[in-house]
């Protein structure tokens, strides 16, 4: 029988494309007849009392600005969950389905929401279509996810700023960007940039590499540089810096642009540097044309899924195309961490740019 009554959900950490998401799930499913619930505040719609959802029409999006605006229309959530809850929030989440009478639940999320969540159905027996979403752009297997190109426009933006102050005042500015352990945003927006410094997780570094090149910088005649670097990147002996805690107890990055600023201005006096940590900023920004197109690619083909009882799978962009992988494969990948051999390592490298220690 067809799926006729479905749920969506946003959950994890917000970022620019969600409404363009759920308005193109919307406009899929009422193209069928369908009924659509938008489920506020991740799981936490269907989890906690009284419920919390909303029935969504085509009217919600038609004559608004919400699709051309970051941010989620129904609430995300993004504090994680004890796996030892595992059980008893499977069983709250299946009773929140079915009280609602959902045949489906789409999620979008990132990786740790797709591996929550498609646990939460696999306990409940709910079946469920992802959408990937997230600034890191570390969702496994699909080669972006909604959010990331605005985010790294953001970024880029930030660094172009940065650098007309930079060469005013004659310093060497850090950026602090997000993506926790995976440096795919600090890369991209680094090469986009046009950086002279990019430290990410995957590559380690050494301070004396960083005062290399901006001693390399100096002697050519420029007088500035910008340095991005990655939230997650440890200190040169291995340490990572957390500024706080999540409510699960899991760290909190932050720091790491004060930490290269007080050892770079120990070691080097020729450039003043000062820090820029960017924050919250990059989850929000104007929906790029390439992520309004793929929020609109991505729940065209999760409502055709569930049309053809597909279910139980994550759509992805794969070589130029939309196509759909198991979740259990997707979860068994793993973070997608950067490449530390794709184009965009090379290329930095080549334009002469410090990267770190490469072997």
């Amino acid at each position: 029988m067809k799926t006729k009554k479905i749920g969506i959900l946003t959950s994890g950490g917000d970022c620019a494309g969600l409404n363009a998401v759920i308005r193109a799930v919307v406009n899929a499913a009422a193209q069928l007849g369908w009924e659509i619930y938008g489920i506020h505040n991740g799981t936490d719609g269907l989890t906690e009392e009284p419920l919390s959802y909303e029935v969504l029409t085509v009217h919600n999006f038609s004559d608004t600005p919400w699709p051309r605006l970051s941010g989620s229309y129904l609430g995300s959530l993004n504090k994680g969950v004890k796996m030892e809850s595992l059980s008893e929030m499977s069983k709250r989440f299946g009773d929140g389905v079915k009280k609602l009478g959902l045949d489906a639940v789409i999620v979008v999320g990132g990786d740790g929401s797709m591996n929550i969540t498609s646990n939460y159905c696999k306990g409940a027996g709910i079946k469920m279509v992802g959408i990937p979403k997230t600034i890191d752009n570390d969702t496994p297997i699909t080669e972006f996810s909604v959010g990331f190109n605005t985010a790294c426009q953001v970024c880029t933006d930030a660094v172009d700023s940065l650098n007309l102050t930079a060469r005013s005042h004659h310093r060497a500015l850090i950026l602090e960007v997000m993506g926790r352990d995976a440096g795919h945003l600090a890369m991209q927006s680094a090469l986009a940039g046009q950086a002279d410094v990019c430290l990410v997780p995957e590559i380690p570094y050494k301070i004396d590499g960083v005062i290399n090149k901006l001693k390399e910088i100096k002697k050519s005649g420029r007088n500035h540089a910008v340095i991005v670097v990655s939230e997650g990147i440890k200190t040169e002996n291995g340490q990572h810096l957390s500024a706080a805690k999540n409510l699960i107890g899991e760290a909190v990055y932050g720091g790491i642009g004060q930490y290269l600023s007080a050892e770079i201005n120990n070691r080097y006096k020729d450039f003043q540097t000062r820090v820029t940590t960017l924050g919250h900023v990059q989850r929000s920004g104007t929906p790029s044309c390439f992520d309004r197109m793929l929020a609109a690619l991505f729940g065209a083909k999760a409502v055709e899924l569930l049309a053809n009882d597909q279910t139980n799978m994550m759509v992805a962009w794969k070589n130029g195309h939309v196509e759909a992988y198991s979740i259990d494969d997707v979860v068994k990948k793993g973070t997608t961490l950067l490449d530390v051999h794709s184009d965009f390592v090379k290329a930095a490298h080549a334009l002469g740019m410090y990267i770190g220690e490469l072997k």
